[in-house]
């Protein structure tokens, strides 16, 4: 990626944003245009900076990191959500997920990780903590065996094969090599799978598509 990575950080914590920023700051390909202390600030800034990534805090005062997340990726659809958090609580994971974030890492990550997550997520990838993969295959429940079938009928057998490798992580690019596709046209594939569930992210599709059957997940 040639333009740096705009990033904005939210979290309550000053010390916690300014240890964030500095990790960045070392990094040429990251720019941190903002920060705020909650999710209301959080809400404006990213309406105002148009960041790339927005790294955000789960449990803050007042309006909380996952309803900010619900409004972030509704108002500014190109923003990558990441969310970052001490909470290992299988619901928050999956709530998160499922309100539209793009990832879910823990605050005690390793930073060279930390880093490589946030250029994955701005490349649209979904990142999860190692330490959450579990979770988030136990969270996610098996559909009732009459769902399946008229679930799968509302999408055609390229888009099947498309829901499948999204529920196992893979990128457009690694789905048009296995699937001897044009990547632009993987694109459009997953651009549609989206307007017809009314979702925004990869994540939620994958998981959409493991509870329905199209695939099992895989840790990213």
């Amino acid at each position: 990626m040639n333009e740096k990575i705009r990033v904005l950080l939210v979290d309550d914590h000053t010390l916690f944003r300014s240890g964030i920023c500095s990790l960045l700051q070392r990094h040429g390909d990251f720019e941190v245009v903002g920060e705020a202390g909650d999710g209301l600030e959080g809400i404006k800034r990213a309406g105002s900076l148009q960041p790339d990534v927005v790294l955000l805090d789960l449990h803050m005062p007042g309006v909380s990191g996952l309803e900010a997340v619900k409004v972030i990726v509704e108002e500014i659809p190109e923003a990558h959500v990441l969310m970052l958090t001490v909470s290992e609580d299988a619901q928050d994971l999956m709530d998160a997920l499922r309100a539209g974030a793009c990832g879910y890492l823990l605050k005690n990550i390793e930073t060279d990780m930390l880093v490589d997550a946030i250029r994955r997520a701005a490349r649209g990838e979904s990142v999860v903590s190692q330490q959450m993969t579990a979770k988030l295959i136990q969270g996610v429940r098996a559909p009732h065996k009459g769902d399946a079938p008229a679930e799968r009928d509302r999408f055609s057998p390229r888009e099947r094969d498309i829901m499948a490798a999204l529920a196992q992580g893979e990128s457009n690019k690694e789905i048009a090599r296995r699937l001897d596709l044009a990547e632009s046209t993987v694109k459009i594939h997953v651009q549609n799978i989206f307007k017809k569930l009314n979702m925004s992210s990869r994540v939620q599709v994958a998981l959409y598509a493991v509870e329905h059957g199209f695939g099992q997940a895989k840790g990213a």
